[in-house]
């Protein structure tokens, strides 16, 4: 039997302010309410299978990532797909940003490598892709490294997820529970991050003091942005509200945080861009995402913001908001 082949790809996403909604004791209930962005950088992964007996080799290249997150997806998928456990497996993961900044990168890389292992066994594209935003969203949830990503990036553009758990379910694959909207106009930002391994987000979403001012101070912010319609209109009010949830739910006051707030605010001073970008937390990394401040502003270089970040001791790439669904 010669080799089967399969790619799979998926953006990352940022959170700037969100809820959390996992009180259900089915996990594909369980997720969050809030807004943020998706983006083109991402996770790309391709998988290789021959016949064998379910083994799995995982490599890297370039950035590191967790290989018990695609154990984990291995495992999951072939509970809805047993044939996965007839082929031995070679997965070769690429990370375009890094783990554990809070960008979903385990949502996208759960995604991708699915996706690419769906696609090898010569499953239809689009059953391909409802299934894999089930099965990232199953992972997330069982390692508690993300809430609502899966959801968020199933929308795709500038989102609001206006109820929690998978976007797909069922043995159709129909939607689920979970339901986000999205906009875009391809608007490009900055990513930085500083050089600290950031918390995994199981530190907050499973700490009960954490889950209260978190989701407190998300649903203040909520109950504004979900009047009237998602578009592009709220762009002013989507800046604001994540400004006052980083403040009023305590993460901006944490350390790492504050300290690559300050160094961003910084280095956007150094290149006189103050009245043009906004320094925005990434919820829950120790990073920014760098986004216009309007709407009708957006055709700016932003290859020296980028080396200027860089003489603030920040690691960044530049990337666009993705288009949505």
């Amino acid at each position: 039997m010669t080799d089967i082949l399969g790619r799979g790809e998926c953006g990352s996403h940022v959170t700037l302010l969100f809820s959390i909604a996992d009180s259900s004791e089915d996990i594909v209930q369980q997720g969050s309410l809030g807004s943020g962005l998706c983006l083109e950088a991402g996770s790309e992964v391709v998988a290789r299978g021959w016949e064998g007996d379910g083994s799995l080799s995982i490599r890297f290249l370039g950035r590191g990532g967790e290989a018990g997150l695609y154990e984990e997806v291995v495992s999951t998928l072939s509970e809805f797909i047993p044939e996965v456990n007839e082929f031995d497996w070679e997965i070769t993961v690429k990370l375009k940003v890094p783990v554990g900044q809070g960008f979903g990168m385990s949502a996208s890389g759960a995604i991708s490598a699915t996706m690419a292992m769906q696609r090898a066994m010569g499953m239809p594209y689009e059953e391909s892709l409802r299934r894999s935003h089930l099965v990232a969203h199953i992972v997330d949830r069982k390692q508690s490294s993300g809430l609502g990503d899966v959801s968020a990036l199933s929308a795709g553009g500038v989102e609001l997820r206006l109820s929690p758990g998978s976007p797909y379910n069922g043995h159709l694959l129909e939607s689920g529970p979970g339901e986000a909207v999205g906009w875009s106009n391809g608007m490009e930002v900055v990513l930085a991050w500083g050089e600290g391994p950031g918390s995994h987000t199981s530190t907050y979403i499973d700490d009960p003091d954490w889950k209260v001012s978190i989701s407190h101070a998300g649903n203040e912010q909520l109950a504004v942005l979900s009047e009237g319609d998602w578009n592009n209109g709220k762009w002013p009010e989507l800046i604001e509200a994540a400004i006052r949830f980083s403040q009023r739910s305590g993460l901006s006051d944490e350390p790492g945080r504050s300290s690559v707030l300050d160094s961003a605010r910084s280095a956007i001073s150094r290149c006189g861009m103050d009245d043009l970008v906004v320094p925005l937390l990434c919820m829950l990394g120790e990073s920014v995402v760098i986004v216009p401040c309007r709407l009708e502003d957006i055709d700016f270089e932003l290859s020296d913001l980028l080396s200027s970040l860089e003489e603030e001791g920040l690691s960044g790439c530049i990337t666009k908001v993705n288009e949505s669904s």
